[in-house]
């Protein structure tokens, strides 16, 4: 997305000795520049005295690449490499950093590259030009004369450091558009950068995570919560753990949602937390088990849809199918999902002697952490200060609707006296057993075939819990009842069906849904696929030729994905002999304006373990400003995408979450999967977010290559307790 450069609006200040030049954007969307740190713009490059580059990166860096790609840009507009690029993360501040297509400041929904390709392009562009404007001025030579390569302005036989020119390239005009450099001139994006930006700091040490916030003088709450979802507290004993060292209080939640721990010391916070007793008061809490939940959805996928998804007419869709040759039927069903990133939920407050306070954290969102402790604490927005630190992984649980771990700090914060730091620290217990998830979800889909295997009629249903549906963001994602992250990848498919309708029925209930990878892709993608499937069994027509059947339109979006299926099968060599016992199975699937096709092989022995030995994917995510980024984030993205499907799920009983951590919530393990192949389509189109698209088909891919090798389809998640073996560690 391209900000709007209309005619400059150039910032002037007092050039001073010492100071950073800061290029970007000021409050009107235009460009410019300024001396001195700060000011009204907002920016995107800043070049120290010494002439070091930075690129100040407005989406934080999870683990997902965005530091290194985002510098890439600015390295690439510069004429530098890579490795001479630092980055630094920008300040909390919704209205310069917001991201275009949220309208707050925040990472998610593989946005980053495809918000700010262009405006780190641009600013990166404006200050090469003006610093070489500086340096035509200086010298008296026409500045089409000069370049500017590695920190270096040279040209009419004169050379000088761009530091040199520092406090007078202020005074140059800032171009309204600058000119971009040509494609056939890159050097950094599309080119395989191997040493990411952030790799040195964590290998190092000097990487700061929120759970390695250690503040002089901070207090450690944990928060001890209630075991079945939506529970409160009635009262509260702790005497026990009163008599653990290092214990200093502990105080009920104002909201009433739990009883905080307070420790000088996170282990003794945790000890604390396991030694409250406490009285609940479980009369709104959920009460239902995991098999009330599935008996409801497939209840609610058997009647007619609450609400028509698609722009269809559903009586004509009933009546064609009714009337084909064939029918193809079957019900799917999809467990609750906990995100489960490696780092758990935490964050700390830090007072400052002014009654300003830092709020260390790996902000996602750091304006809506913002805004909460705004809030909650009743400070001005400007006595706060967000310091975003890394996150070790996220997968959308360190943003949602509620804010969750954010307000609980904030609370843990209000109730001292506010002359101590305080760190709220979640176990990995307290994530699995009383975090947000992804709510379950039950599909319906009836396929008519004509004589010849064609489709004539698909009815899809839903049923699931709305993740919008009572939160601020409401009014854009719900349109006419129908909240979209539960039928995404359905209704939008770029597969022309003909007499095509889907339905959506929401589930009620106090259980916590949040967006899960790839949002509601990852279960509309593994159903679409293993339909199609289905049906190209049943029509004895090759998957990939039965697929490309419905992509023979000359639009982008079925184009786009034709050419990812082709090479994935190229690839693969699907439809040539496999090693006896190996089989292929195949997935395609669009989100996030990514295209990505996946072709899974297994092998089987005879005892029916299925073993996965190898994932090949074709991806079209446009401009592929890092190769490396872009293949490591398909492969993490499959790796979740199969972990979770094999074994994952969280089940209820009586409200209360059975699983605790890894040993019963399992997900992917490092004898799962040991080849993945990323083949990325050459493209001059925008880049689009890696991130998440190579989640959803991965689990679909796998599930087509166990029926490809004789067993039955998988409907009911996860694989394991669904009558698939896997092999165990050796």
């Amino acid at each position: 997305m391209t900000s709007k450069i209309s005619r400059r609006n150039f910032l002037r200040a007092t050039a001073a000795l010492g100071a950073s030049l800061t290029v970007g954007f000021d409050a009107s969307d235009t460009l410019a520049a300024v001396i001195q740190p700060g000011g009204n713009i907002t920016p995107f490059v800043k070049i120290y005295p010494d002439g070091t580059v930075a690129a100040i990166i407005k989406h934080f860096e999870g683990g997902q690449g965005t530091a290194t790609g985002l510098s890439s840009l600015v390295a690439e507009e510069m004429n530098m490499s890579l490795e001479d690029i630092t980055f630094e993360t920008a300040p909390s501040d919704n209205s310069r950093y917001a991201n275009l297509f949220f309208g707050s400041q925040g990472t998610g929904g593989s946005s980053s590259m495809a918000n700010s390709f262009m405006q780190y392009r641009t600013a990166a562009a404006a200050t090469r030009e003006i610093l070489i404007s500086a340096a035509a001025k200086a010298w008296g030579v026409p500045s089409d004369t000069l370049d500017l390569k590695d920190g270096v302005i040279f040209g009419s036989g004169n050379s000088g450091k761009i530091s040199d020119f520092l406090n007078d390239a202020v005074k140059m005009d800032v171009p309204a558009e600058p000119k971009l450099r040509d494609p056939s001139q890159w050097t950094v994006i599309g080119v395989d950068q191997k040493a990411r930006l952030d790799t040195p700091p964590k290998i190092n040490g000097s990487a700061k995570f929120s759970m390695d916030m250690q503040l002089d003088n901070q207090m450690v709450v944990a928060i001890k919560r209630t075991p079945r979802l939506g529970g409160l507290v009635k009262s509260f004993d702790d005497r026990a753990a009163r008599e653990i060292s290092g214990f200093i209080m502990a105080v009920k939640m104002p909201n009433n949602k739990g009883v905080m721990a307070y420790a000088e010391t996170t282990w003794a916070a945790f000890q604390a937390q396991d030694a409250l007793k406490i009285e609940w008061d479980f009369s709104a809490a959920e009460s239902r088990s995991s098999e009330n939940l599935k008996s409801e959805l497939f209840a609610m996928i058997n009647a007619e849809p609450e609400f028509q998804a698609s722009q269809t007419d559903f009586s004509a869709t009933l009546k064609a199918i009714d009337s084909a040759a064939k029918i193809v039927e079957r019900e799917f069903y999809f467990p609750m999902l906990a995100h489960a990133p490696m780092e758990a939920m935490g964050a700390t407050i830090e007072p400052l002697e002014n009654g300003n306070i830092i709020l260390h954290d790996g902000a996602q969102s750091p304006a809506a952490g913002h805004s909460v402790l705004s809030k909650a604490l009743g400070l001005p927005m400007d006595k706060i200060q967000v310091n975003t630190l890394y996150a070790g992984g996220f997968f959308g649980r360190r943003s949602n609707p509620d804010a969750d771990y954010l307000v609980e700090l904030a609370l843990a914060f209000a109730v001292t006296d506010r002359s101590r730091p305080v760190k709220l620290q979640w176990s990995r217990e307290d994530d699995i057993t009383g975090g947000y998830y992804r709510p379950a979800y039950a599909h319906k889909v009836r396929i008519g075939l004509n004589e010849d295997g064609a489709i004539v009629g698909w009815d899809h249903r839903v049923a699931g819990q709305s993740l919008f549906k009572g939160t601020f963001m409401e009014s854009f994602a719900v349109q006419n009842g129908v909240d979209n992250s539960s039928v995404e990848g359905t209704r939008d498919t770029p597969y022309k069906l003909p007499a095509f309708h889907v339905g959506v029925t929401d589930q009620k209930g106090p259980t916590t849904p949040s967006w899960w990878r790839s949002v509601g892709h990852s279960h509309t993608a593994y159903v679409m696929e293993c339909m199609m499937d289905q049906c190209a069994i049943e029509a004895g027509i090759d998957p990939v030729e039965f697929r490309l059947g419905y992509l023979s339109g000359n639009e982008s979006d079925q184009s786009r994905m034709a050419r990812v299926i082709r090479l994935a099968a190229e690839k693969a060599k699907w439809g040539r002999p496999l090693p006896k016992g190996h089989f292929h199975g195949f997935a395609a699937h669009k989100s996030f304006n990514f295209y990505v096709a996946e072709v899974c092989e297994v092998s089987t022995d005879s005892e029916g373990i299925v073993k996965i030995e190898k994932v090949t994917a074709a991806v079209d995510c446009g401009i592929p400003v890092n190769p490396d980024v872009v293949k490591a984030q398909i492969e993490g993205g499959i790796g979740y995408g199969i972990g979770h499907v094999m074994r994952a799920e969280l089940t209820l009983d009586e409200g209360a979450v059975s699983q605790s951590n890894f040993h019963d919530y399992e997900t992917l393990r490092i004898h799962d999967l040991s080849n993945i192949e990323t083949h990325i389509v050459a493209s001059a189109e925008a880049p689009t977010g890696v991130g998440e698209p190579s989640t959803p088909p991965a689990g679909p891919a796998l599930a087509n290559a166990i029926v490809a090798a004789g067993q039955p389809l998988v409907s009911h998640l996860p694989m394991s307790s669904n009558g698939v073996k896997f092999p165990m560690p050796s």
